[in-house]
C-alpha cells in the first residue's frame, strides 16, 4: 500500500485509521500491545493523540503482519532502535534478519510440505479413476 507523504506530526485516532484502512479498535489493540504510545492530549485526557513516531511503528506493524510475522516478533524489532541508542539500527537490521530468516524456512517447508500433499492427491485420484474405470459396466450393443 502506498503511503503518501504527509506533513502532519500529530495524528488522532480517525487520521491513521482512514490512512491505513484499520479500526480504531485495532489502533487501540496494537496501544495495548505496546506497540503505540500516544499521548493523551485536550482537556478529555481520553483523547489519543500519535506522532509521528507512531505512525511510523503503525506503517512497520501492519507490513510485519501481511508478512506473517507476530506482534510479539514486531514489537521486539521495533524496540531495538529507540532512535537513541548507538547501533539500534544495526542491532534492528540484524534482528530483522533473524526474523526474516525464520519466516522464509517455516514458508518453505509450507511449500514442501503443500507439494507433497498435492502429488499425494493426485496420485490417490487417479486410483479412484483407474478403479471408477475398471467398474463400469461395458456398453453391449442391442439386440434388434
Amino acid at each position: 500500500m502506498p503511503v503518501k507523504p504527509v506533513k502532519k506530526s500529530l495524528f488522532s485516532i480517525a487520521d491513521l485509521a482512514d490512512e491505513f484502512d484499520v479500526t480504531h479498535r485495532a489502533i487501540r489493540f496494537y496501544e495495548d500491545q505496546g506497540l503505540l504510545s500516544p499521548q493523551r492530549g485536550g482537556k478529555n485526557s481520553q483523547i489519543r493523540v500519535y506522532s509521528a513516531g507512531d505512525r511510523t511503528r503503525l506503517r512497520l506493524t501492519l507490513r510485519g503482519k501481511r508478512l506473517g510475522f507476530s506482534l510479539a516478533e514486531i514489537k521486539e524489532i521495533l524496540d531495538i532502535n529507540l532512535y537513541n541508542k548507538p547501533g539500534g539500527s544495526a542491532l534492528q537490521l540484524e534482528r530483522f534478519i533473524q526474523v526474516l530468516a525464520k519466516h522464509r524456512q517455516t514458508l518453505e517447508q509450507q511449500m514442501e510440505d503443500l507439494s507433497d500433499q498435492l502429488k499425494e492427491l493426485t496420485f490417490h485420484e487417479e486410483q479412484c479413476k483407474t478403479l471408477l474405470s475398471a467398474k463400469k459396466p461395458k456398453l453391449r450393443p442391442k439386440k434388434s
